[in-house]
């Protein structure tokens, strides 16, 4: 964490098309993983009204496309492109960035899987770590070329409040001695999204590229509950501290599109961000702030590493 918190004139009901007004991304280039669902497609509706040219990088093609077409007759930009990932599936990830020619400006890492059974790869890896974390390190390693390209470009990933459930178990990433809980792969999953963010930045500082983390908030009106019943939903609901509203999916994408566009965060990298402004440390407790080793910057360097060699492997 840095001595100098960032803050920004917006906030937890601040929407996606608030803070990127007045922002021209004309020229610019976009991927969105999980574009065609919940805030993925409000982070892609606002920068594709921006004037970016959005790829939409998602399971199904056919809800990409019809989620183009709408996102195209809603803001007149037709520079919306649809293209398969699996992020679960490395052959799926190796042939979307053998597709992708030229530099890329904006990588969101935006799609997710939150709390099913425990179910595993075809590599053995535990989905959760595999789709959140892997997936996305996949992606985002072998577009490094088109990100250097860019000299500017920014990565995005929606990480969660529930990161502070759980850090990097690195002796059992994939509960293979532990018991399976739900919750528990999610949070360790969600860290490794913000230690991603900090070793990228880190690691890629001379190219220019920037990374970041956020928690969106919580959206329950989203696919990423789809394994929640109701009982464990309301559950969650009544767990969530004072204060910390549910938001639309325009709101839940708000930080996302701060940190992928806005000038107010130009430079910035390595850091945490919720409700459109860096993180206070967390306090047991409360369902707010970023855990310290989630910033950890020796668990970043361990994680990549790690990461790099069960991709490679």
């Amino acid at each position: 964490m840095s001595d100098s918190r960032i803050s920004t004139p917006f906030g937890a009901e601040s929407t996606a098309d608030e803070v990127i007004a007045g922002v021209d991304l004309a020229g610019r280039r976009a991927i969105v993983t999980g574009g065609a669902s919940g805030i993925g497609v409000a982070t892609a509706r606002a920068l594709a009204r921006a004037g970016a040219e959005v790829t939409l990088a998602v399971r199904d093609v056919e809800a990409g496309r019809r989620t183009a077409a709408e996102i195209t007759a809603g803001t007149g930009n037709r520079r919306l492109l649809v293209a398969p990932l699996d992020l679960a599936d490395r052959a799926s990830v190796a042939d979307f960035v053998g597709g992708w020619h030229g530099p890329l400006h904006i990588l969101v890492n935006n799609a997710g899987v939150m709390a099913p059974p425990l179910r595993r790869t075809a590599d053995g890896w535990e989905l959760q770590f595999a789709t959140n974390h892997l997936g996305h390190f996949a992606l985002a390693t072998g577009l490094h070329g088109a990100l250097a390209a860019a000299g500017d470009a920014r990565i995005v990933s929606v990480s969660s409040v529930g990161h502070t459930v759980a850090g990097v178990d690195f002796d059992d990433i994939n509960f293979e001695r532990r018991p399976y809980e739900p919750f528990v792969a999610y949070g360790q999953s969600k860290t490794a999204n913000v230690l991603f963010a900090v070793e990228a930045s880190r690691r890629w500082a001379a190219d220019g590229i920037t990374a970041n983390a956020l928690n969106p908030g919580r959206i329950m009106s989203t696919g990423l509950t789809r394994h929640l019943d109701q009982e464990v939903a309301l559950a969650s609901a009544r767990s969530t501290s004072a204060g910390v509203s549910e938001k639309s999916p325009e709101q839940g994408a708000a930080t996302s599109v701060l940190l992928a566009a806005s000038p107010l965060v130009a430079g910035v990298g390595g850091r945490y961000f919720e409700d459109c402004e860096e993180a206070e440390p967390h306090r047991p407790g409360v369902r707010r702030g970023v855990a310290a080793y989630a910033l950890d910057p020796e668990a970043a360097v361990r994680l990549w590493d790690v990461s790099t060699t069960m991709i490679n492997s």
